[in-house]
């Protein structure tokens, strides 16, 4: 099996003029960009940073990350992205935890940094203008060289941090054979042809981006670096570059569409569109596949530690199912209480999603998480935490997170379910439901409600009443909100709306729905 440096020497070889990767004015064919891959690795050799060693990096979606990952695939070096909006304290932990030897940040970063309580001994490399950096990663490329690829298949590849929503974040390990499994896999699942063009705006601690960054490689495809998400800009760069397929978070997606430079934006060379990280509601996908007109549509369901555990190239036929395993994978339901794979939930019926370790795309276990090992690694299976049923057609469907699970006077419900059916409500841009606290009832279903216009809590209820939601589903509360708390890669952090934490709309107060009982 080819390592990942070898996986780049195959493109180019046979595309060297092939446009590889831009970001603003720089445009690097295959044959460019391998000098300065190369003149990155040897940079990184002279530093004395071997073959297993880690490198924290902290960087937007720039050259220098994309640069710098392949780099590290040619060294055999185990690149350790992190979020670059992190602060101190993260760094810090994940400095520790990961024993890397080298910090590459950027100026964006400078403050966290500087606040860091860093370990003795560590090179920190600045990207662009910084303070107090060992080297600066600018004098790296003044001696454009060939990369050597010095790394085999079993060689850790990176490792990602898990958002760590429940506790301190978990290290996911993963070998350059399974990451370019998954690349292998992207690539058929989304039927992505030669010199395809992607926007590289989902990050590079995301496995979402890395997959994007990784897959292009494999096709002779352009890589379109984009540090940080702006709807106008990723419109500008869509019509510009001519992009031909976007890999997005729902989120991201209404974002595009709701700029009102998406009205005069030319998005026709965009012919095949995919989505993963969240679900995506009705409303959404009907206005995308008008907007786009898509070729393909697919709606990939995964994560850090199995990338494809499901796929739907016709997310549009069944609109909120992810499909079936990925072409790397076995799938099964749980019981919700499960502690054992065999206790297979039946069809229909919501319990948790398994993924076989076994797969070509699994990782093998948590970084020194002996803890998260016994957890979620049992006999050969990962519970990925994701809740699901399958229909009856075999196809999955994942309606949330374990931990999001719903349970009011002792039914389980579902909130993807009913997001689902208030998103097809005209008067509403975005929607997320979550479990409070209530003293009868356990918890109470209550739907946040960032609105286009306005609309009274009671058309809401009548809406649902009129959908096929069952009535104990319904939302018993309406809070109205100017927006919706997500994570940095657009995942709702449903804790926070639990806790309070969210801008409250002060124009609509908080509105109960009258008869709110069971």
């Amino acid at each position: 099996m080819l390592d990942l440096g070898r996986t780049f020497l195959q493109s180019a070889e046979r595309s060297p003029g092939a446009l590889a990767v831009v970001d603003g004015d720089t445009r690097l064919s295959y044959s460019q960009w391998a000098l300065r891959i190369g003149s990155v690795q040897k940079a990184l050799a002279d530093l004395g940073v071997r073959r297993g060693d880690h490198l924290l990096s902290a960087l937007q979606n720039r050259l220098e990350a994309a640069t710098l990952h392949w780099a590290c695939q040619f060294a055999g070096i185990v690149i350790t992205p992190v979020n670059w909006r992190a602060k101190a304290d993260e760094i810090e932990y994940c400095m520790e935890d990961s024993g890397a030897r080298v910090l590459v940040f950027e100026s964006v970063m400078q403050e966290a940094i500087t606040a860091a309580r860093l370990p003795e001994g560590v090179i920190t490399i600045g990207v662009g203008e910084v303070r107090d950096a060992a080297v600066s990663f600018g004098d790296w490329l003044a001696s454009p060289c060939m990369p050597e690829p010095l790394a085999g298949p079993e060689d850790l590849s990176l490792m990602l941090y898990t958002s760590g929503t429940t506790g301190k974040p978990k290290g996911v390990p993963r070998r350059q054979r399974i990451e370019r499994m998954a690349a292998l896999a992207h690539v058929a699942q989304n039927c992505y042809a030669r010199s395809e063009r992607t926007l590289g705006v989902m990050p590079l601690y995301h496995t979402m981006g890395v997959r994007s960054l990784l897959a292009m490689a494999l096709v002779d495809g352009c890589f379109v670096c984009m540090p940080k998400f702006e709807a106008q800009a990723a419109l500008a760069a869509i019509e510009k570059e001519k992009l031909t397929h976007l890999y997005l978070v729902p989120t991201l997606y209404h974002d595009l569409l709701s700029h009102p430079a998406f009205a005069r934006s030319d998005v026709s060379s965009v012919r095949k569109l995919g989505f993963a990280g969240a679900p995506m509601h009705d409303a959404l996908l009907h206005r995308l596949v008008l907007a786009f007109k898509p070729e393909l549509f697919v709606n990939h369901y995964g994560s850090s530690e199995v990338y494809t555990c499901a796929i739907n190239q016709d997310a549009v036929a069944k609109p909120g199912s992810a499909g079936k395993a990925g072409i790397n994978a076995r799938l099964r339901i749980v019981k919700l209480d499960a502690v054992d794979p065999e206790m297979t939930a039946a069809q229909g019926t919501e319990g948790q999603i398994l993924a076989e370790l076994a797969g070509d795309e699994a990782f093998e276990g948590y970084h020194k998480r002996p803890d998260a090992n016994a957890r979620s690694l049992r006999k050969g299976w990962y519970f990925t935490g994701d809740t699901g049923y399958f229909d009856a057609d075999g196809d999955l469907f994942v309606t949330g997170r374990v931990d999001d699970m719903i349970i009011s006077g002792g039914e389980n419900i579902s909130p993807v379910d009913i997001e689902s059916v208030l998103s097809l409500h005209p008067a509403i841009d975005e929607v997320a439901v979550a479990g409070l606290p209530d003293e009868r009832w356990g918890q109470r279903v209550v739907a946040f409600v960032k609105t286009r216009e306005p609309v009274a809590a009671d058309a809401l209820d009548a809406h649902c009443r009129t959908s096929d939601l069952v009535n104990f589903k319904r939302p018993r509360e309406y809070v109205f909100v100017r927006e919706i708390p997500k994570s940095p890669v657009g995942k709702i952090l449903r804790r926070k709306l639990v806790a309070g934490e969210f801008d409250a709309d002060p124009a609509d107060p908080r509105t109960h729905v009258p008869g709110s009982g069971h």
